[in-house]
């Protein structure tokens, strides 16, 4: 009987991205019975801790020398970066990397010429292993909790017992994030208890927000991101900007109203294989969308329209 693959998955960050790789996991591990190994930063730790799928967790500050022993026979690259390629050339072994198709991405973004492939990310992912015999089997996302990641404040459990929205109000970058006031207006809309999600950056907002809407709790700053996942898994559906917590929660199969800014679907990263009631809600039709693959810090028009034109009314809920 031959000798399992020993294979190392390399993606360095962030949330979403890491969540995106999770495909790849899986069928690395149930299709070729690989010993599975992953590269990543520690901050990130969390989110293949629980991973079934995954044997050893390498996080990049502790250097190459660790990952030089394990003498892995691929190097699944999917990241393809400076950095990484550094990690490839040192430990000398067979690789493949992942295309980011950044001079199509360039081209949208600077002269709205759209070359980019009708494919989302993870099946560009899983191209990375075909050779390998690796096939989509068709399983989604992964994301997994323990009963430690579990939420029991008084607020969690209001909301519980009514059904509530949770309402992802952060962002990476500014010009992915609604502004405060239609954030508001959205939320006024929601017919039912609302959870807001976000990171300790966010807390300051959401109290704002949680104190102009009624039956409204703001949770941001308060939860690991294993807890917030928890958050997300238990709601009945979820608003999100283009962030990690979106891919977190089409882990989940949830029901997702994604708000799309500065950044496009046509990038591949729109919620995969979400509830099949999800919508993406966009403005349509704008001259300078995309301006970013990314982000910036504020609209380089200064209008701002891809967020400030978003129909509020898309939110309601019965």
């Amino acid at each position: 009987m031959s000798k399992p693959l020993k294979i190392l998955v390399i993606r360095l960050s962030s949330i979403g991205d890491i969540v995106l790789t999770t495909p790849v996991v899986r069928c690395l591990k149930k299709q070729l019975n690989a010993e599975v190994h992953f590269l990543t930063k520690a901050p990130f730790e969390c989110i293949l801790t629980n991973n079934p799928y995954v044997d050893v967790i390498h996080f990049m500050k502790n250097g190459t020398a660790a990952l030089k022993v394990e003498k892995f026979d691929w190097v699944i690259d999917l990241h393809h970066n400076l950095r990484t390629k550094k990690v490839k050339r040192a430990l000398g072994v067979p690789s493949k990397s992942f295309h980011k198709l950044n001079i199509e991405k360039w081209l949208l973004t600077t002269f709205k010429i759209n070359r980019l492939p009708e494919k989302h990310i993870v099946d560009r992912y899983l191209e990375t292993v075909e050779h390998l015999g690796v096939k989509n089997d068709g399983g989604g996302l992964d994301y997994f909790l323990t009963d430690a990641d579990g939420v029991s404040t008084v607020e969690y459990q209001m909301a519980k017992m009514k059904g509530y929205v949770a309402v992802v109000i952060g962002g990476q970058h500014a010009t992915k994030i609604l502004p405060t006031e239609k954030l508001i207006a959205l939320c006024e809309k929601v017919n039912k208890p609302i959870l807001l999600i976000g990171g300790k950056e966010d807390a300051e907002r959401g109290a704002i927000i949680s104190s102009a809407v009624p039956n409204t709790y703001n949770m941001c700053g308060k939860f690991s991101i294993n807890q917030s996942a928890y958050l997300i898994q238990q709601a009945e559906s979820v608003i999100t900007h283009d962030t990690g917590m979106m891919h977190i929660a089409a882990a989940f199969q949830k029901k997702i109203y994604s708000v799309w800014g500065n950044t496009v679907p046509e990038f591949g990263m729109y919620s995969y294989l979400a509830d099949s009631s999800s919508k993406m809600i966009e403005v349509k039709g704008l001259s300078c969308r995309p301006c970013s693959k990314i982000g910036y810090k504020k609209c380089p028009k200064g209008h701002f329209k891809c967020m400030n034109d978003i129909d509020v009314n898309l939110f309601a809920q019965k």
